[in-house]
């Protein structure tokens, strides 16, 4: 027997709607939004369709309420719903209610995370939920005739998933805490330790015969990639999937592609170097190419040939100091990019391989620890959210009305 069941067993449950007696009350304020430009800032939040909108000075309303959108889309079923408690504003695109008598807010908040809204939608593309169709929907009430029972009931329920939001809710913030400090390290050391003294390590032009050659990549388009074929990258997933250092890709093009473009590849020890994109804050990035095979390069990168380390290089290219040093040669537009005169000019120092080794040895460490981190905490809380709504769902799922 489940545990609404235990809760349940031997109590009356009646299917009501939010429009019967004694179970909502409807508290719209009926004003309309106000302009940006005109609200007063203050500390009291300002709520409309999708959550906090600003903080103003004033409320409409003071209690605890539920505030569900009036306006939204026909292609979702989970709606907007927000839970407010003490002093707010609202606008007119929300519906603000509470519980009566009969029907704890906090239940109703928990109840309607689980209610297809659009049945109750009205309007096509720009959807609308009515006060008459949001006081058409159901909800279950546990001993109606004995008010204390039933709020008995739906406080314990209510306390359980409390329980598990604020649980995820903890386990998110540690986590992001915790990821925020590995990034905050790490980059302080990535720092130090590729910051040298000039009178003590030769600083040269990254275009300097001695240390490296800069190619770049021939055009290709998104529609060439395929799943298998000739490792590829794109420089749009330098943005999004690559590291300081790779060696096997995400995509991949045909050799006859290869043949009839004559696409350039970097090889092994190369390091490829994103020329292009839409902020220049990510520009001038570089992975380390460690494959056995050669990679495609598109033409909004370079491949660099060098000397030097190549991990040891792409952490160099993820450094204030580099970065200082190429955004006076972006060229900012829809598209900032740089070329590779401008990327040549940046100086880079030449420790002993020896040294270079060391450095790389210590940034993998603390490029694995924040990864690892950076990938769990993702996982983690879609975990807890999967568990809290697993036991959302069993609290919730109360025996349907028989006709």
């Amino acid at each position: 027997m489940s545990f609404l069941e235990k809760l349940l067993d031997g109590v009356k449950l009646e299917w009501k709607t939010l429009g019967d007696d004694n179970f909502v009350q409807i508290a719209n304020s009926g004003r309309k939004p106000v302009k940006s430009e005109l609200r007063i800032p203050g500390k009291i939040p300002y709520y409309g369709a999708n959550n906090i909108q600003d903080y103003v000075d004033g409320f409409t309303h003071d209690g605890e309420y539920l505030l569900i959108a009036e306006d939204g889309t026909a292609s979702i079923e989970k709606y907007s719903i927000q839970y407010a408690v003490g002093k707010f504003w609202a606008n007119n695109h929300v519906h603000v209610l509470s519980g009566k008598s009969l029907l704890n807010t906090r239940f109703l908040y928990h109840y309607l995370q689980i209610v297809n809204f659009v049945p109750f939608l009205s309007g096509g593309g720009r959807a609308k939920l009515t006060k008459a169709k949001l006081l058409e929907i159901p909800i279950p009430i546990p001993c109606p005739e004995h008010p204390k029972k039933s709020s008995e009931i739906q406080q314990k329920i209510v306390a359980i998933l409390d329980t598990f939001t604020e649980l995820t809710a903890e386990l998110t913030a540690e986590l992001t805490a915790e990821l925020t400090a590995r990034k905050q390290q790490y980059s302080y050391y990535r720092e130090n330790l590729l910051n040298f003294d000039e009178r003590e390590v030769k600083h040269l032009p990254m275009d300097d015969q001695r240390v490296g050659e800069f190619q770049r990549g021939k055009r290709f388009v998104k529609t060439d990639l395929l799943s298998k074929g000739i490792p590829t990258i794109h420089y749009g997933e330098m943005y999004t999937h690559y590291g300081t250092w790779a060696n096997e890709t995400k995509s991949f093009v045909s050799k006859d592609l290869v043949k009839n473009k004559n696409l350039r590849l970097a090889q092994k020890g190369d390091v490829v170097i994103v020329a292009a994109g839409e902020t220049v804050e990510d520009i001038g990035k570089g992975t380390a190419w460690l494959g056995n095979q050669g990679v495609v390069v598109h033409d909004a990168c370079f491949s660099y040939k060098t000397s030097l380390n190549p991990k040891f290089v792409a952490y160099f290219t993820r450094t204030k100091q580099y970065h200082d040093q190429i955004k006076k040669h972006i060229s900012s537009g829809k598209i900032s990019a740089i070329n590779a005169k401008g990327l040549g000019k940046t100086i880079i120092p030449i420790p002993s391989p020896e040294e270079q080794e060391r450095i790389v040895s210590i940034l993998d460490q603390f490029d694995i620890l924040t990864n690892s981190i950076s990938e769990g905490l993702p996982k983690e809380i879609e975990l807890r959210k999967q568990q809290y709504e697993y036991y959302r769902d069993l609290l919730l799922t109360f025996p349907k009305k028989v006709n």
